[in-house]
């Protein structure tokens, strides 16, 4: 039940709630054992001890109680999947009157009771498990029917008269005494289960345990007889032992669930005594065989065939948990009859092994102390994760003054009818810290007695003093006041309740810092005290250094003489046990244990406090770390005071945290959740393990991305899929969506920015900012350790959003954007804008387990149209998950679906203008008019008919003033054919057509572009005389071949494709590719140390931005961008420019007509005299890079840019693009200039012959001889392009076909079919011929036949 514990379920049933929570708090408070700081415990840490008055910050209490509150939810959900609520118009669909109203009058049958507990307990399991129970759901009128198969049957008089007799008798001889089933007869495997009462032997653990009266427990007290009254058998039940489920919840562990519920437990009762009353007048002579007819007739009890065909679990009734641990298979058998005060008396309990003071009436009121001996406190106190339910008990329940002061008595607010305790506590027998609980003397809430019994925080055996000397055990009498024994005499227990222990308290530390958790953490392992857990490695030990001036670690008082007692490790384990759930269930006190001088540890120093704690109790920590996030979910203090009384937004007033604390306490959180992982020593490990789990898999089998050893994959499996870290980490992610919705909120109600919170991640970021200098260091690592501290954290963060988002996925690419999955994606997106920062690749976010499952056809068009929400959201949205191979598939999966949805538009039009022309008398003139001028709509590709000689004239003529509608359809070129070419267009020729246009309008006498001399790569030309609408055919150029799915023989920096995402270029490696040289010059100037002269003395710069262009150089000298100017680059490369904001200067353009000329100076006259512009110094040596760049890529070809845009995206769908980074788009556009000879041969394909002939082997020798340029004209000859295709060689098709067999060296030479990717190679007799002929085919390839 992933529930608070002790929250109300809902505000209707508030008040019945908080009475039974009452009722559970009063009684557990009362029996439970508290823990107290052990009396060997070092000095430092006795200044930490903080006295606990909170019932619900006791960790024994919690622990039950949630498991009460677990039992009765499950017996509503039995009671609503067999019986149902009643109601007529019940729609809930697990409620047996849903279902037998909607199958009407047919047949239903109803789920027996294994069936049902299975369903019931995964029911109850589920996240806010309260929202599934019936609205009309009523108290069950009878008893669970699981005890139907309960039994009761008589026990013999016990043969020995004396009961020291029956003491005597060795263990051994007890054990085999009990009544055992037949093989299979049981329900639980055959093992023995019954329920005894009254002198039922005890659980094994506790047989060794020393008992009041006996001379090892130092008391004397006189024994009772014990002797056997009944058992209680199982009878024997039919089930498929070939289903799984029904011998797990067929089990008693399972069975328990039901019998320990307060229905269950009365029932029982009530049957106990009923039995009594009927064997008490035969119990001198024995049973007889009639009056057990005669009572199973009258009360309802059967009689088993036979006594040894049922499992026996015996049971002291009245012992409750007083002897420690129950026994597996607990349950109870008798409950205390508040009405009745001879029955509570005749049936007093055995002296339990520790001491306790006698039973206080059932009828007592809440006392507090008028004198100076203080009572044990109960205080219910406001607590900040419930303030609403805290309020309701610290109505009914008030605690008592501090000891020794005077008391009041408040009136206490009455209470519902029918909200009085009768029934126990369920199943606090397996809960493992209540020792001394007796489950049948719960008293209600409105007869509680505070005062506890003496010395309840110790453990049995604790009451004999085990120090060497009194001296030693004197001195931690102030840290532990419950022992108050001396070396020479041991006081009477239970007779004086009064005494000064009565005022003992529950104590834990207030803070857990680093040295304290390694003290807790060592002690523990030590002990051999840790929980049983599933994480590797099992235990860790310390590895940090210690710091100059730091003492050595803190260390228990050792005994001299013997070794350490049983009792102190147990003592030390609950203490410690309360302590990491007292601060770790706080996020108060969480903060204050985790920070130092106002800022949080270290990374490391965090990460490591929680890889010890999770290695000795993980369970308890993920749980306490999971209350403590419930707080994240609390709405800021700001969005509490502007809310209507009326209103019920947040219907709870609960203590909110600033985004700073809730950054802290999420990161600490975090941090607890990468400790889970197994603790590797290789950074490539890691790496590897992030792509296999990125997969889906669990182990690394044969062809997998990566290889590791499968202990290590098993490792990862079980921290990855341990319940309690992935609720914690549900929980987390969960937060962080809703934090931001609270921020918007609050910004929208209060509005400006000097109320605006950073983002609740800054907190996560800036400790994982490994270069900052004002992290707080406490623990001392190695530089390796650091080293691979700085990989593990951000990859161990991606594995958890991983393993969330593949838990909570249904398949569908619409996934929520809040809740659990929408937090990973959220915490996702976050580290990929700081991958840098992180040291984190594009590789470690890629999650192939859902490119794997989704349709790359419909999901990317699906996508096209779905507009993301707060709630909703679209995989695609996140780009970053997919690999580019996944990406480009789906970008062009959109310019197919776009294309063929144009073209089967226009196939539509034109045929139904076919129809009606032939169905018309139309004259052949009006019909070819119409046609003509329908051919916009109708025309079904777009056909270009080009002259080898004027490619880019014929292309511009024929695009100018096309439709947006014409230009998605399927490209036709016809190249050449008014020359005598014949080339039927399936690519090849559109390959060809491109690369010639291409290069004529990037050719820099045409004085549009101009082209790097050293990197080859083109950039507008600032001023350009040629018109705007001349760059916009050309971008239209590059669109149309980008939506045909060609590759373009250009090269742009990564300036350009940056530009036209809308991504911002401002630092220096965005320009590095284009202008290596200035870049290189720039950062120079940056890193310059003036020691060795001033910036403007050894650079000599001006604040000027000056190019050549047209022979003639252009100087300006540079502006700041206007304000709010900064995101000029966004949006598609458009400005976005306020009316009251001023405009940035123009770049000054050349003349494009002689009018122009004559009307406008030339641009070189408006340069600057050479002393008006400031000189570059130290301290505008920033802005002038930044200027410097903005004037570069902005400001001096602006309107070129612009046009050549405004044609770019003709073609291509706006969002579509948004699934593209840089370089990806640059590789789509510019395919890949590296041809690897090597991967070409891998992936070549063979018509004719194979690998292994001759010729084909004299190919490949020839062909890894030739250098790059010779390597891009084969690529062009065969296909078209002298690129590769985004992805690789692997999406190119290259084959190589025999044609034939040629012996004359004069012969043919070599041919291809570019559409198809073909090489036609004669079988030549020599490899010097081949390389031959190949060589001039290579050098004369241009002009088509018809191929």
């Amino acid at each position: 039940m992933t529930r608070d514990a002790m929250r109300p379920a809902s505000a209707g049933h508030q008040s019945h709630g908080n009475a039974d929570d009452l009722d559970v708090l009063a009684g557990l408070w009362e029996e439970a054992r508290f823990a107290r700081l052990p009396w060997d415990a070092p000095s430092e840490l006795k200044d930490l001890v903080e006295d606990i008055d909170n019932p619900k910050r006791v960790y024994a209490v919690h622990k039950a109680s949630r498991r009460h509150n677990f039992q009765l939810l499950v017996q509503k959900y039995m009671v609503q999947l067999r019986e149902g609520c009643g109601a007529e118009h019940c729609s809930t669909p697990t409620c047996f009157t849903c279902r037998k109203r909607i199958v009407g009058r047919a047949p239903i049958r109803r789920y027996n009771t294994t069936s049902a507990r299975t369903l019931a307990t995964y029911l109850a399991s589920q996240d806010n498990p309260e929202n599934g129970l019936c609205p009309g759901l009523r108290p069950p009128k009878a008893p669970p029917a699981a005890l139907n198969t309960l039994v009761f049957v008589p026990n013999p008089k016990p043969r020995l008269r004396d009961d020291r007799a029956a003491a005597a008798l060795p263990k051994a001889q007890a054990v085999h005494n009990r009544p055992v089933s037949p093989k299979g007869g049981a329900a639980n495997g055959g093992k023995p289960l019954s329920v005894r009462s009254r002198g039922a032997a005890v659980h094994e653990d506790d047989r060794e345990k020393p008992r009041l009266g006996d001379p090892r427990g130092g008391l004397d007290t006189p024994r009772q007889p014990q002797h056997r009254d009944f058992t209680i058998v199982e009878e024997p039940v039919s089930k498929d032992h070939r289903s799984f489920a029904a011998n797990v919840f067929g089990t008693v562990a399972f069975k328990m669930l039901e019998w320990l519920t307060p229905a269950a437990v009365e029932d029982m009762s009530r049957r106990a005594r009923d039995f009594r009353s009927e064997s008490e007048p035969d119990e001198r002579n024995g049973f007889p065989t009639k009056h057990k007819s005669k009572l199973e007739h009258n009360s309802g009890f059967r009689q088993p065939r036979s006594a040894q065909e049922s499992p026996i679990l015996p049971v002291e009734p009245n012992k409750g948990l007083t002897n420690g641990r129950a026994p597996p298979g607990y349950a109870h058998t008798e409950k205390e009859n508040r009405g009745s005060k001879d029955h509570q008396q005749s049936h007093e309990p055995l002296a339990g092994p520790r001491a306790t003071s006698n039973r206080r009436n059932s009828n007592a009121k809440v006392r507090t102390s008028s004198g100076p001996k203080p009572k044990r406190q109960l205080s219910i106190d406001p607590y900040a994760q419930d303030a609403t339910a805290d309020d309701t008990y610290s109505g009914l329940l008030r605690s008592p003054r501090a000891a020794g002061g005077p008391t009041e008595k408040v009136p206490r607010v009455p209470k519902a009818a029918g909200s009085n305790l009768s029934r126990p506590i369920s199943q606090l027998s397996s809960a493992g810290v209540f020792d001394d609980i007796t489950l049948d003397k719960m008293p209600p809430p409105k007869t509680i007695d505070l005062k506890p019994r003496a010395n309840r925080g110790q453990p049995e055996g604790a009451r004999s003093c085990e120090s060497d000397s009194p001296k030693e055990f004197a001195s931690a009498s102030g840290a532990s006041s419950s022992r108050s024994c001396s070396h020479g005499s041991v006081g009477t227990i239970g007779q004086d309740s009064e005494s000064e222990d009565d005022s003992v308290l529950p104590q834990a530390l207030s803070r857990l810092d680093a040295e304290v958790v390694d003290f807790i953490c060592d002690v523990i392992q030590e002990d051999g005290t840790a929980e049983r857990h599933m994480l590797e490695p099992p235990s860790v030990s310390r590895f940090h250094n210690l710091q100059a001036g730091q003492g050595k670690p803190t260390k228990r008082k050792r005994h001299r003489t013997r070794g350490y007692p049983a009792n102190l490790k147990q003592e030390w384990k609950l203490f410690i046990e309360q302590t990491i759930f007292y601060v770790l269930s706080d996020p108060q006190l969480i903060l204050r244990s985790f920070t130092k001088k106002g800022q949080l540890y270290d990374s490391q120093t965090l990460w490591y406090c929680m890889l010890r704690m999770t290695r000795v109790a993980p369970g308890l920590v993920y749980h306490s770390l999971w209350m403590a996030a419930a707080s994240l979910f609390a709405p800021p203090k700001l969005l509490q005071s502007l809310r209507s009384p009326t209103t019920k937004l947040f219907p709870k007033t609960e203590v909110s945290l600033s985004n700073l604390e809730a950054g802290r306490l999420l990161s600490i959180c975090l941090h607890a959740l990468i400790a889970a992982a197994p603790l590797v020593t290789d950074s490539q490990q890691l790496y590897d393990m992030s792509r296999i789990r990125s997969h889906g898999l669990s182990l690394a089998g044969s062809g997998a991305v990566a290889r590791q050893p499968a202990d290590l994959c098993l490792q990862y499996e079980d921290a990855f899929t341990d319940n309690l870290a992935l609720r914690l980490a549900r929980r987390l992610f969960a937060a962080i969506t809703t934090r931001r919705y609270f921020d918007e909120l609050s910004e929208s109600t209060v509005g400006g920015d000097e109320n605006k919170e950073h983002d609740v991640l800054t907190p996560l970021f800036s400790q994982l900012d490994f270069l900052n200098m004002d992290a707080v260091y406490i623990l001392d690592f190695s530089f390796p350790d650091r080293a691979l501290h700085e990989t593990r954290v951000p990859i161990l963060l991606l594995d958890w959003a991983r393993t969330v988002m593949l838990n909570e996925w249904d398949g569908s690419p619409e996934v929520p954007g809040d809740g659990p999955f929408g937090g990973a994606l959220a915490l996702i997106e976050a580290m990929y804008k700081k991958r840098h920062e992180l040291l984190l690749a594009d590789a470690q976010f890629r999650s192939d387990y859902f490119a794997e499952r989704l349709d790359t056809v419909q999901m990317p068009i699906s996508w096209l149209y779905h507009t993301s929400t707060r709630q909703c959201s679209h995989l695609l949205d996140f780009p970053c998950l997919f690999s580019p191979s996944h990406l480009v598939s789906y970008f062009r999966s959109i310019n197919f679906s776009r294309m063929s949805r144009s073209f089967e538009e226009s196939t539509s039009i034109h045929d139904r203008i076919e129809v009606i022309a032939d169905r018309t008398t139309l004259l052949p003139h009006h019909k070819a008019v119409i046609m003509e001028r329908l051919r916009a709509a109708a025309a079904r590709y777009l056909i270009l008919n080009i002259r080898r000689g004027s490619a880019i004239e014929d292309a511009f003529d024929q695009l100018w003033r096309r439709e947006e509608r014409e230009l998605l359809r399927p490209l036709k070129v016809h190249l050449g054919e008014s020359n005598g070419e014949e080339g039927f267009d399936s690519g090849g020729v559109q390959q060809e057509f491109f690369r010639m246009a291409i290069a004529e309008a990037l050719n820099p006498d045409y004085g549009a572009f101009t082209v790097d001399e050293r990197t080859r790569m083109a950039w507008f030309l600032p001023g350009s005389m040629e018109e705007e609408w001349k760059f916009e055919l050309i971008g239209l150029l590059v669109s149309l071949a980008v939506y045909n799915g060609l590759t373009l023989p250009i090269t742009f920096p990564k300036a350009l494709y940056r530009k036209l995402l809308g991504e911002p270029v401002t630092e220096l490696h965005h320009i590095a590719d284009g202008w290596p040289d200035l870049a290189s010059g720039l950062t120079s100037l940056l890193e310059w140390d003036e020691k060795d002269g001033l910036v403007e003395d050894v650079f000599a710069r001006t604040y000027e931005f000056s190019v050549s262009a047209l022979g003639e150089h252009v100087t300006r000298e540079m502006r700041p961008p206007p304000p709010n100017d900064h995101h000029h680059h966004h949006n598609r490369g458009h400005r976005r420019q306020g009316k009251d904001e001023p405009e940035e200067e123009a770049w000054p353009q050349f003349p494009k007509s002689l009018s122009q000329s004559i009307s406008r100076p030339p641009p070189q006259q408006g340069n600057p005299a050479e002393d008006e512009a400031p000189l570059v110094t130290s301290a505008n040596r920033n802005a002038y890079v930044s200027d410097y760049i903005r004037y570069l890529t902005d400001v001096s070809v602006r309107p070129q840019y612009e046009a050549f845009a405004r044609g770019f995206h003709t073609c291509l769908h706006p969002k579509s693009l948004t699934l593209l980074t840089p370089n990806l788009l640059q590789s789509i556009v510019e395919g890949v200039q590296e041809i690897d000879i090597s991967e070409l041969k891998r992936h070549a394909r063979y018509v004719g012959w194979d690998a292994s002939h001759r010729t084909v082997r004299d190919f490949w020798s020839v062909v890894k001889r030739y250098d790059e340029p010779m390597k891009r004209k084969l690529l062009e000859f065969v296909t078209a392009s002298d690129r590769v295709p985004v992805g690789g060689v692997k999406n190119m098709m290259f084959i190589l076909q025999r044609n034939g067999e040629e012996d004359d060296p004069a012969g043919r030479l070599p041919t291809s079919y570019t559409c198809y990717g073909t090489l036609l190679l004669p079988e030549y007799r020599d490899k010097e011929m081949l390389r031959e002929r190949l060589g001039m085919a290579l050098e004369n390839a241009q002009g088509f036949g018809f191929a």
